[in-house]
């Protein structure tokens, strides 16, 4: 096996990746050859084994959050160590890897070349699938229960749709540290899967107003704290399924920007807003191993188990994409190279 600081070569490989050339819809997914350097000093080349595809693809894709053109999206994968730049340490070739990609290359390709301070190692017991799945979404999970708003024993979380990847990762993760989780969801069928996950309530929205239901879930009292992905659709019923002086953590906006929010419309007093980016909660590589160890350790011992949906060819990125807006699945979706 080559030492830690074998380097390879400075020439640049072509390698087969999903490309965005324009926004717009999923058809803007297109597959093809992507440029692939060498890492340089500190960096990681990574024979990707599979990349996660999240909602943020979507808004990078759709323009929501801009970026230049043409790119490779995809924010985390898992894979091989095949080569590391020079003064890497704490990986070497050859080791499975799960990382963080916030380059100008993306996870939607054969490999990719990351900084060593966003690649953590994956334990035994853990497989590269579990880890690409697990990896963005339960690091969220860990930081939006831990640090945004720290769950105690005994307090009551809402979670809104609970039936999806992030979302039954906060279910387990909320109930590890002692809460009382309802989930929201759309269908019957959701709403066996966020029971399956945990969730101690669950309210089908599409059926009943969510924050009437979780209010007389609570009492009347509202709940303490309310992990939000959804934005436009839900905020106002937040505010009024929300406890005096309770906590709404917003952070995605899948249905949507909220240009507004009416105050008026909440019924309980001082509500606090949280808006966490996942750069501000892993700010130094030391705290991005600290959530990484406590969530590939929960993995491996069973205390909170990783769903994978579906799996696509990297090909079929735009499938993968289409399906996720549509809602069409439940859990974690890959793609595979």
């Amino acid at each position: 096996m080559p030492p830690s600081d074998f380097v390879v070569s400075e020439r640049v490989s072509a390698v087969r990746a999903t490309v965005v050339h324009h926004q717009g819809g999923p058809e803007q997914l297109t597959f093809g050859e992507w440029a692939t350097p060498a890492p340089g000093p500190g960096e990681v080349l990574i024979d990707v084994a599979a990349a996660g595809v999240n909602f943020h693809d979507i808004d990078q894709r759709i323009g929501l959050f801009p970026r230049d053109l043409p790119y490779v999206p995809g924010l985390e994968c898992s894979g091989t160590v095949a080569a590391v730049g020079a003064g890497v340490t704490g990986v070497a070739v050859g080791d499975l890897v799960a990382s963080l990609v916030f380059g100008p290359t993306g996870s939607y390709a054969e490999q990719v070349v990351v900084s060593v301070d966003s690649v953590v190692p994956v334990i035994d017991g853990v497989s590269a699938e579990q880890a690409a799945a697990v990896l963005l979404q339960g690091l969220s999970a860990h930081y939006l229960t831990g640090s945004c708003y720290p769950v105690s024993p005994g307090e009551t979380v809402l979670v809104h749709a609970a039936a999806g990847g992030l979302g039954r990762l906060l279910t387990q993760v909320a109930r590890l540290r002692g809460a009382r989780v309802i989930g929201t969801v759309s269908t019957a069928e959701k709403e066996e899967v966020a029971r399956a996950a945990g969730a101690h309530e669950v309210i089908r929205y599409t059926e009943v107003d969510f924050a009437a239901a979780a209010r007389e879930l609570t009492g009347g009292k509202g709940v303490d704290v309310i992990y939000d992905g959804v934005g436009h659709d839900t905020i106002d019923g937040d505010l009024a399924a929300l406890r005096s002086r309770g906590t709404i953590v917003l952070y995605g906006q899948t249905s949507g920007p909220i240009t507004s929010i009416d105050m008026r419309a909440g019924k309980p007093g001082s509500p606090r807003l949280v808006m966490p980016m996942i750069p501000d909660y892993i700010a130094t590589r030391e705290e991005l191993m600290g959530r990484a160890d406590d969530l590939f350790a929960w993995v491996r011992d069973g205390a909170i188990t990783v769903h994978i949906g579906q799996k696509y060819p990297l090909a079929e990125a735009s499938v993968a994409h289409a399906d996720l807006e549509k809602r069409a699945s439940t859990g974690k979706l890959l793609l595979i190279p």
